[in-house]
């Protein structure tokens, strides 16, 4: 590998959302990739669709609540490409719909587990890497969910707000190790979770949405911009990209 490379790991690559910052970030120049899902079912789509010419590519499948497989990840890219200058944390999961009283406890554990401890995992896994390097940047992807109320969504809601807290909290006591850690906010966007809905239940989205719904390509500057020396001055932040949701 040569000095000027930077090695970016994913968690979560197998999604709508996963797929299209692995696209964007290998195609940018001297990028090579760790990409990770839960299966080898949902991440090989992701791979598959990458362009021919680009940075290298290396895979692993991983729970991202479980630490020990979010330290092979990690130790994977470190084996493979000598170092890791990039995490992009992105696992999540949504909630059951249903009111708080309705929610079984385990849909409230699930969520933590995968939302917030899925986060906490990754950031202690890069970090072990990024302190003796003195430098890295952790990206989480958090939700507007996290600065709004969503009825229905309560441990969704609950587990992205702490998302959003857990950068700030990250930011500050790692930032003298040259970690920077941030996240991003995303509204609505068309993606696999929306398959099998109604015309009507998108278009009630759809209108809370200002600039209307987005699409995951939509996100995937925000995650640049954080992966980039461009950002060298930005950590503890949330980049809210919704189409205008949060605004009124």
């Amino acid at each position: 590998m040569t000095v000027n490379r930077r090695v970016i790991a994913i968690t979560g690559a197998g999604g709508t959302l996963g797929a299209a910052l692995a696209t964007q970030l290998v195609s940018e120049a001297g990028t090579d990739l760790v990409l990770s899902d839960f299966s080898e079912a949902s991440l090989a789509p992701t791979v598959n669709g990458l362009p021919a010419a680009a940075g290298e590519v290396a895979t692993m499948l991983a729970d991202v609540s479980e630490i020990e497989q979010v330290e092979a990840v990690v130790a994977h890219a470190v084996e493979r490409f000598g170092r890791l200058d990039v995490l992009v944390s992105n696992a999540g999961i949504l909630s059951p719909n249903g009111r708080i009283h309705n929610l079984a406890t385990e849909d409230w554990e699930r969520a933590f587990r995968v939302n917030v401890m899925g986060a906490v995992n990754g950031i202690k896994a890069a970090v072990g890497v990024m302190r003796p390097q003195k430098s890295g940047s952790i990206i989480l992807t958090a939700s507007v969910s996290g600065l709004t109320a969503w009825s229905h969504a309560a441990p969704y809601c609950a587990t992205k707000a702490a998302v959003i807290q857990l950068a700030k909290v990250a930011a500050v006591e790692y930032a003298r190790d040259g970690i920077r850690v941030n996240c991003v906010c995303p509204g609505t966007f068309r993606s696999g979770i929306h398959e099998g809905l109604p015309p009507e239940a998108l278009d009630a989205i759809a209108v809370k949405h200002p600039l209307g719904l987005g699409t995951a390509s939509d996100m995937v500057g925000a995650y640049s911009y954080l992966a980039s020396d461009a950002s060298r001055w930005t950590t503890g932040s949330a980049i809210v990209v919704d189409g205008g949701y949060s605004a009124p």
